[in-house]
C-alpha cells in the first residue's frame, strides 16, 4: 500500500488522484458498481490504470482487491455523499494538483488523465472539467488545483454545518474552470444498459485487441507496454513458415526469454527479432528443398 504522508506544504510536481467508489448504485439494483466487469476487468480497475501514474491514488470506499496498491478512505458517516468523499479522499493527498474521479468510467485512459492536467496548468483556472457529448461538465473527470478544493470545502462546511448530503454542483460552482471534451472517456456507467453498451463497444473490431491485452495483464499482475505489432508480425512469420501452432508457442517462448533475462520492453523487441529471423531461415530452407538441384 502507498504510504501515507500528511498534509503539508503542497508538492508542485506530479498529481494525485481521488477516486469516489462508494456510491449506492440504486440504478443497477444496488449492485457493486466498482466491481462490474467490462471486458473481464473491474470499472474500479480500470479507472486505477487510467491514473497509474499518479503520485498517490485514494480510493474512497470500503477497502477490496485491487490491481495496483491504493490508499482507502472513508467518508464519515459513509454514504454522506460525493462532497464528503471528495473530502476525506483530499485529505490523504499532498500534491498541488488532483484529477478527481468516479469509478465507473470503462474508457477513460492515461492520455485523457494527461489532457485534463496539461489543461489546468496551461490556464490561470481552479480546474479542468471533461465535458459530456451534450457539453454538461462532468466534475468526477476532472483535475483540480487541491487549494481551491480545500477552500470551496471549508466553505461549504461553514456555510452548511458539514457537508453531508450536498450535491456535488455546490462545490464545483464556486471554481473558475476550464474545459475539455472527449465524449468516448466521458462516458460513465449508471445503468445496466450503459454495462451492456461499454461491453459491446469493447468487443468492436478496432477495440477488442487493446481490451483483451490490457485485461490478460492486470490478470497476470504485468506491467510491461510491448509493441504488439512485432508479436503479431512474429506469430504471423512463425504459422506461415513453420506450422499454424508454432505462433501461440513462439510468442509464448519470446516472454519467457524477455523474463529470464530479468528484461523490459527491449528485451521483449530483441527477443522477438531472433525468433522471427529464425523463422525466416526456416522458410527459406523450405523454399529451397521445393527447387531442383537443392542441396
Amino acid at each position: 500500500m502507498t504510504a501515507y504522508q500528511p498534509p503539508g506544504a503542497p508538492r508542485r510536481d506530479g498529481y494525485d488522484a481521488v477516486v469516489l467508489a462508494g456510491g449506492a448504485a440504486r440504478r443497477l439494483g444496488g449492485a457493486d458498481k466498482p466491481g462490474v466487469r467490462v471486458g473481464g476487468r473491474a470499472l474500479l480497475d480500470r479507472v486505477l490504470a487510467a491514473c497509474a501514474d499518479a503520485d498517490t491514488t485514494v480510493v474512497v470506499a470500503a477497502p477490496r482487491p485491487t490491481t495496483r496498491p491504493v490508499v482507502w478512505a472513508r467518508e464519515e458517516p459513509p454514504g454522506a455523499g460525493p462532497v464528503a468523499a471528495l473530502e476525506a479522499g483530499l485529505s490523504r493527498t499532498t500534491a498541488a494538483d488532483a484529477v478527481v474521479l468516479s469509478a465507473d468510467l470503462p474508457f477513460l485512459t492515461e492520455r485523457t488523465v494527461r489532457r485534463l492536467l496539461d489543461a489546468l496548468r496551461a490556464s490561470d483556472a481552479e480546474g479542468a472539467v471533461l465535458t459530456d457529448p451534450e457539453g454538461r461538465d462532468q466534475p468526477l473527470v476532472a483535475a483540480y488545483r487541491t487549494a481551491a478544493l480545500r477552500r470551496e470545502l471549508a466553505r461549504l462546511t461553514t456555510a452548511h454545518a458539514g457537508l453531508t448530503g450536498l450535491p456535488l454542483r455546490r462545490l464545483v460552482a464556486g471554481l473558475d474552470l476550464t474545459r475539455i471534451s472527449d465524449p468516448v472517456a466521458s462516458f460513465d456507467c449508471d445503468t445496466w444498459g450503459d454495462i451492456a453498451a461499454a461491453r459491446s463497444r469493447i468487443r468492436e473490431h478496432g477495440h477488442v485487441l487493446d481490451e483483451w491485452i490490457s485485461a490478460v495483464k492486470d490478470e497476470l499482475g504485468i506491467d510491461l507496454d510491448v509493441d504488439t505489432g512485432v508479436l503479431l508480425d512474429l506469430a504471423r512469420d512463425a504459422a506461415h513458415g513453420v506450422a499454424r501452432p508454432a505462433a501461440p508457442l513462439t510468442t509464448f517462448l519470446v516472454g519467457y526469454a524477455a523474463a529470464q533475462a530479468k528484461g523490459g520492453p527491449e528485451a521483449v523487441a530483441e527477443a522477438a527479432r531472433k525468433a522471427a529471423a529464425l523463422a525466416l531461415r526456416w522458410a527459406e530452407e523450405d523454399a529451397a528443398e521445393d527447387r531442383p538441384g537443392a542441396g
